[in-house]
């Protein structure tokens, strides 16, 4: 089983940048794809960005953060990390890192994560 823990949130003025961090738990965690999603009031959770379980591993990223979002972990500290630069007021959101073994066709779908953690608020103020 693995806890997760993010960190980092904040409200940050539009143009600025925020990293986040997500601690997990447990012996096993560079066996796990990581992910970061989010969810802004009254609409979905949506997939945000993922990382493989090596480190270094294949990285995926939204289309509304690619380019501005980078994904890393560091599997001797158990943590992965969001770092988001250019904030606009729709990055605003609670974000969620997401644990799973299996990416099937693909890292962005939530039901592929077994694992999340209880989410950071990040707000972008315009």
């Amino acid at each position: 089983q693995v806890q997760l823990v993010e960190s980092g949130g904040a409200l940050v003025q539009a143009g600025g940048s925020l990293s986040l961090s997500c601690a997990a738990s447990g012996s096993t965690f560079s066996t796990y794809h990581m992910a970061w999603f989010r969810q802004a009031p009254g609409k979905e959770r949506e997939f945000v960005a993922a990382v493989s379980w090596m480190s270094g591993g294949m990285t995926y990223y939204s289309d509304s953060v690619k380019g501005r979002a980078t994904i890393s972990r560091d599997n001797a500290k158990n943590t992965v990390f969001l770092q988001m630069n250019s904030l606009q007021p729709e990055d605003t959101a609670v974000y969620y890192c997401a644990a799973g073994r299996n990416w099937g066709m693909g890292p962005t779908s939530p039901s592929l994560y077994n694992y999340w953690g209880q989410g950071t608020q990040v707000t972008v103020s315009s």
